[in-house]
């Protein structure tokens, strides 16, 4: 199936073989600002930042990284929203040859120590008012160093008095010490750090770790080279773009996504573009922006543009700047999809909502609907130099036109496997008959004569809420704990904004009795041990859970039964 090629002509052109430089990230990077210096690299709340500058910026702070230890081949959480901080220090650490391990923003402290330690984390860097919940863990995480920033040394003057005076005034004081460090500090001296030339990672060497549910759900640390990073931003500008010097993105997909740093900054920077960071969505700071900046790509996941879609001042700002709008991290509904497609339409612009498919094993993005042509449900066609297929599970054999199996994807921007875990890896990276390494992504879904591919669901137990990925088996570790549980259940629920939340089914052990009071407590207990995205937003008590023939809770059942309902 896969051979015969079929969609190798819907984006216009005869098939080709993009050119991937034996380049780190920072080199790709580095190389645009030594070729448009004086174009723009960086938006944020009013201030702006040369494209010189920002390299200036990421050479200092890799000297200060060293300064303190920070060496090739350590490992750094980095704990930051879509700010200035964030995107120097994924540079600057790979400058160095250290490896960036981004995580959400708001992970709880439990969730925090369980990756450091999982990676064997040397350093972390995070926001001043996310401290806190490194101060709980970082003695117990092993983790030697914590570098802190803030947000209002990266906004303008007059911004950053209003800050804080708002919500400013809200963050406790750090206590800074020779464990805690403070990253304006660190970068104002490194200027003056004496550092030998960098020993820097080669194309193919891990030089990215991003976490994930796997091939069974269970979260996983997926190690990615500079290579792989660099051949999805260039597959993305070759098929999504093309993207030009001063062109600008709407950047508010999060960093710790792949999607979000691939294509929402680093695809942009290495081709002289502008990313516009945004550190949080709201629909009202959007159609600012937009109107402001007249930005020329945007990306978000179907929750985000649910939203854009139904806001009356969005609905009423031109859009005709638009060349290139993206969505990911989730299945797009057609309803979404054409409600967006005409507000656009509505204001000026001649591109639609184009949907995108992939895996963090594969720096996400490997497929994407093209520009002219949408059949719905689909996710489209391979990106350049991707290929994907649809096998019989279990097996490499192909399946027939529109026979459900399980999606496999070949290409450069095959993950290297998960960090400490060569059997997980074996599992699901496999060389075929062809010659060629498959992805085996759990994933079912079919192709149509043409090539067209589309999803019908997960294999493995993921939810996606609002784009995020979050993970049954790990709720249940939480809930389990709960004097009150004798055991759970997770599934996810359909959700009219943020697609799917998790539901929790429980039953309870002996003398305690299933109240409205037990459910809220049992909730309040995940705070400090799950991310928001992560806590049941309902729980209902049972009697019995369904079961398999082998004792395993049978949450397929469980899933049959919200549908019926």
């Amino acid at each position: 199936m896969y051979e015969k090629q079929p969609w190798l002509n819907h984006f216009g052109e005869t098939p080709r073989t993009l050119h991937y430089p034996d380049l780190s990230m920072y080199g790709m990077v580095k190389q645009s600002c030594d070729q448009y210096p004086g174009t723009k690299g960086l938006f944020f709340f009013g201030k702006k930042t040369r494209r010189a500058v920002l390299d200036r910026r990421i050479v200092h702070m890799s000297r200060a990284f060293a300064r303190i230890g920070i060496a090739k081949g350590d490992i750094v959480l980095i704990c930051l929203p879509n700010i200035p901080q964030a995107v120097v220090t994924f540079y600057a650490l790979n400058r160095l040859g250290a490896i960036p391990a981004p995580i959400h923003p708001l992970s709880a402290p439990a969730e925090i120590e369980t990756f450091a330690k999982l990676i064997s984390a040397k350093a972390a860097v995070t926001l001043d008012g996310f401290y806190p919940r490194f101060a709980e863990i970082q003695a117990s995480a092993g983790v030697e160093k914590v570098i802190v920033c803030s947000l209002k040394t990266e906004m303008g003057l007059f911004t950053g008095i209003g800050f804080s005076l708002s919500q400013g005034r809200k963050i406790q004081a750090v206590p800074y010490s020779d464990r805690v460090l403070n990253w304006a500090e660190l970068e104002s001296r490194a200027e003056f750090v004496e550092l030998e030339k960098p020993d820097p990672i080669g194309a193919d060497e891990m030089a990215l770790i991003l976490f994930s549910g796997g091939s069974t759900g269970e979260p996983k640390a997926i190690m990615l080279s500079n290579r792989n990073r660099n051949a999805l931003s260039l597959q993305m500008n070759a098929a999504g773009g093309p993207i030009m010097p001063d062109e600008k993105m709407l950047s508010i997909l999060p960093v710790f996504h792949g999607f979000g740093f691939a294509v929402g900054i680093h695809a942009i920077l290495i081709n002289g573009g502008t990313c516009i960071l945004v550190p949080k969505f709201k629909a009202q700071t959007l159609s600012d922006l937009i109107k402001k900046y007249r930005p020329q790509f945007m990306a978000g996941v179907p929750t985000l543009f649910d939203v854009l879609g139904s806001d009356t001042k969005f609905n009423k700002i031109p859009l005709d700047s638009f060349k290139g709008i993206f969505c990911g991290g989730d299945s797009l509904s057609p309803e979404i999809k054409k409600r967006f497609d005409a507000v656009l339409r509505k204001g000026g612009s001649r591109v639609m909502l184009r949907e995108g498919y992939g895996l963090t094993e594969s720096v996400t993005a490997c497929a994407i609907v093209p520009r002219n042509e949408y059949r719905e449900r689909t996710f489209g066609i391979p990106c350049p130099d991707n290929w994907l297929k649809v096998v019989k599970a279990g097996t490499e054999v192909e399946c027939s036109v529109m026979e459900d199996g399980e999606i496999c994807v070949s290409g450069p921007t095959l993950m290297l496997g998960y960090y400490n875990d060569p059997a997980a890896t074996a599992d699901v990276l496999k060389k075929h008959s062809d010659g060629r390494l498959w992805l085996h992504t759990g994933d079912i879904g079919c192709m149509d004569a043409d090539g067209f591919f589309y999803f019908k669901q997960r294999a493995k137990r993921v939810i996606k809420t609002s784009g995020i990925a979050v993970y049954p088996s790990q709720i249940e570790d939480v809930l389990n704990r709960h004097p009150s549980v004798r055991i759970s259940c997770v599934i996810g629920i359909p959700h009219e904004s943020q697609c799917e939340v998790p539901k929790a089914y429980i039953v309870l052990n002996d003398g305690y009795e299933g109240t409205e009071e037990l459910k809220q407590d049992i909730i309040a207990s995940c705070k400090n041990q799950l991310i928001t995205y992560s806590r049941p937003r309902s729980i209902e008590f049972v009697d019995k859970m369904p079961m398999t023939r082998v004792g395993k809770v049978a949450f397929r059942e469980l899933e049959e039964q919200e549908r019926n309902r």
